[in-house]
C-alpha cells in the first residue's frame, strides 16, 4: 500500500516512472512530452508525444488521425523513407489495405513523415542497417 501511495504522489508531482523504475525501462509513463535525442535527422532534441511516441508539432493530430487508425506508430518510427517512399507506402496501403484517400491532408502528412522519419544522413533504402560483424573467440 505504501508503494502505491508513493507512486501516486510521484505522478501527481510530475515525476516520470522512468526516474523511479527499478527495471531500467527506457520508456516513461505520464502525460507530458519528453525530450529525446534525434540527431540522425540533424535535430538535436525533439519532444515526443507520450501516447504515440511521434514527434510533436502542429501536424501531429492529423498524422495520428490518418495513420494510427489502422496500425501502430512503430511502423512509422522504424521506417526511414524518402518523400517518394512514403507516398508509395501510402499508395500500397490504399491499394491493398483499404486506406482512404487522404485528399488535401496527404501533402501535410508527407511533409511530417519526411521531416521527422525520412532517411538519416547515411545512405539508407528503408531497410534496417546490416548487423555489425562479430568477432567470436
Amino acid at each position: 500500500m505504501e508503494k502505491i501511495v508513493f507512486l501516486g504522489m510521484m505522478l501527481v508531482a510530475g515525476v516520470s516512472l522512468q526516474q523511479i523504475s527499478p527495471f531500467g525501462r527506457s520508456e516513461s509513463v505520464g502525460l507530458a512530452a519528453v525530450p529525446v535525442d534525434n540527431r540522425h535527422n540533424g535535430i538535436d532534441t525533439l519532444k515526443l508525444d507520450r501516447e504515440t511516441n511521434l514527434v510533436i508539432d502542429e501536424r501531429l493530430n492529423l498524422v495520428k488521425a490518418h495513420c494510427t487508425a489502422c496500425h501502430s506508430t512503430k511502423l512509422i518510427t522504424q521506417s526511414q523513407l524518402t518523400r517518394d517512399g512514403w507516398r508509395q507506402k501510402i499508395r500500397w496501403m490504399q491499394r491493398t489495405q483499404k486506406l482512404w484517400d487522404l485528399g488535401e491532408s496527404e501533402p501535410i502528412v508527407l511533409d511530417y513523415l519526411t521531416k521527422y522519419y525520412g532517411p538519416s544522413d547515411r545512405a539508407f533504402d528503408g531497410r534496417r542497417l546490416p548487423l555489425p560483424k562479430q568477432t567470436w573467440h
